[in-house]
């Protein structure tokens, strides 16, 4: 297999029936005489094999206007799709929502405000705002001090009940790792908060904070405590409001830093609003959950729906892929009561847009190994009336350093053992194609115990050949299907 590289650029600001019985091996057009680029091409059986992968390969190539499917393997196997999930999501979300939609968080006041004291309570109301970090509860203290609130009389209480309390995406998931965060109505930095520790003599010092750009506020939501000892690396326990880690002494050498997960996000992001009230010059008790209605004192708002989504699909962050396919679903079908069931919402939206049944979708973000779809339905979705339109200028564009230079709109997706890379791209006579290839030795993924999920052995060499594969791919598809 030779080997390529890859430069990722900046981002750039009809649907058809399924071919029953679609065969499980490659369909290979006819090169016609002259054209000797096509003739050149790899085959891509070959290509399989020559990679040897194991597991299952699936591949589907259309022509991205017409829905036209010109060459397949494996087509209606149904895979993992890892994070390629999310350019369904980000379709399904901004159909649903609008391109303009953006997420509300406020502060309501639930009485009067008189001489600066609030009589009632002060409510932090969540919209489910993905993008929402301590800098915008700032901004909202800093409106609430403006509105003349010194004194907050009554309790102090944050409402995260616009989305359903999820404590992880992905419960099969090692406890520390922070891409597998809770979601909920109120999400602060992701539902991250920053260990950093150095080491000074034979101690440990430690810190937990709401790290922005512009602040560093301590949290007392998320303890940490080192521990003499080399492994498990970090351990996790749930002690009444806070999330409390402890680390292995053995692991941290004389200083770093890492993001962790928060699992009790309303708290979190109430133990930081207290401190940037505070920091204005307004008292207020600890944070507790609840909710209350009144008069908004200040909001602040995030970024459209599309820039969210382009920013998703370019970083892969799974909190905002869930966040806007639950919201897409609460607007859809109601408030889902699990992320399950928003997932299977979001199945049933597939299904209706494209005409086909096969797809399974769990979450919104493709973390969890359960999720399923064939190649040949994701392309259908790709080539689906008005989706090009929408998804392509927002996918991450990839160059494949040929020779020819290669440029490719794309939605990767990794897993231990899966692989997959979905989206559209333009053969050398100028044909936009779409594609979607999936790649994954679910056996090998299954076996893998927990402790061994962050890096298991051999995963990142399996990673780098099941990619390389997939730009082979896309080598030949852009030399033959012109």
């Amino acid at each position: 297999m030779k080997r390529r590289l890859f430069l990722s650029a900046a981002l750039g600001t009809l649907a058809l029936p399924a071919c029953a019985g679609a065969p499980e091996r490659s369909s290979r057009p006819v090169a016609k005489p002259g054209d000797a680029l096509a003739r050149s091409a790899a085959d891509a059986d070959r290509l399989v094999t020559r990679a040897g992968l194991g597991g299952r390969v699936g591949f589907s190539v259309a022509d991205a206007q017409t829905g036209e499917i010109l060459e397949t393997h494996n087509p209606i196997r149904p895979l993992p799709p890892a994070s390629v999930a999310k350019a369904v999501t980000a379709l399904y979300a901004l159909e649903t929502l609008g391109a303009d939609f953006r997420f509300t968080t406020r502060l309501v006041a639930t009485g009067p405000i008189r001489g600066g004291r609030l009589d009632g309570d002060l409510v932090l109301v969540g919209g489910g705002d993905p993008a929402l970090d301590t800098d915008g509860l700032a901004d909202l203290a800093a409106q609430a001090a403006a509105a003349g609130l010194r004194e907050v009389g009554g309790r102090l209480l944050v409402d995260g009940s616009a989305l359903p309390a999820i404590e992880r995406i992905d419960r099969e998931q090692p406890d520390h790792v922070s891409y597998n965060p809770a979601i909920g109505g109120v999400n602060l930095n992701f539902n991250r908060v920053h260990f950093s520790w150095q080491r000074s003599g034979a101690a440990y010092a430690t810190a937990m904070e709401a790290r922005t750009e512009r602040f560093r506020p301590g949290v007392s939501t998320s303890t940490m405590a080192v521990a003499d000892r080399s492994l498990p690396v970090y351990t996790y326990d749930r002690q009444g409001g806070a999330d409390a880690w402890t680390v292995a002494r053995g692991q941290l050498g004389g200083e770093g830093s890492r993001w962790l997960p928060v699992r009790n996000p309303d708290l979190y992001a109430g133990d930081v609003l207290r401190g940037m009230l505070r920091a204005n010059g307004i008292a207020a008790p600890a944070a507790q959950p609840g909710r209350g209605q009144g008069s908004t004192v200040a909001q602040v708002q995030s970024a459209t729906l599309d820039r969210i989504a382009a920013s998703m699909l370019r970083y892969s962050t799974n909190l905002v892929a869930e966040v806007i396919g639950l919201t897409a679903t609460a607007r859809l079908a109601g408030r889902p009561g699990s992320l399950a069931a928003s997932g299977d919402v979001m199945s049933q939206w597939l299904a209706q847009r494209t005409g086909t049944r096969q797809p399974d979708f769990d979450d919104h973000s493709g973390l969890n190994g359960t999720n399923r779809i064939a190649a040949n339905d994701m392309v259908r979705l790709l080539t689906a009336p008005g989706a090009m339109a929408r998804l392509r200028p927002l996918l991450k564009e990839i160059t494949l350093e040929g020779p020819p230079r290669q440029a490719v709109q794309a939605k990767t997706g990794t897993l231990n053992f899966v692989s997959g890379l979905a989206g559209y791209f333009d053969a050398r006579s100028g044909r936009s194609l779409a594609f979607a290839t999936f790649v994954a030795d679910t056996d090998r993924r299954a076996a893998l115990p927990v402790s061994e999920r962050e890096r298991p052995a051999g995963g990142q060499g399996w990673a780098r050949t099941a990619r390389s594969l997939q730009f082979d791919l896309i080598e030949r598809w852009a030399a033959v299907h012109a």
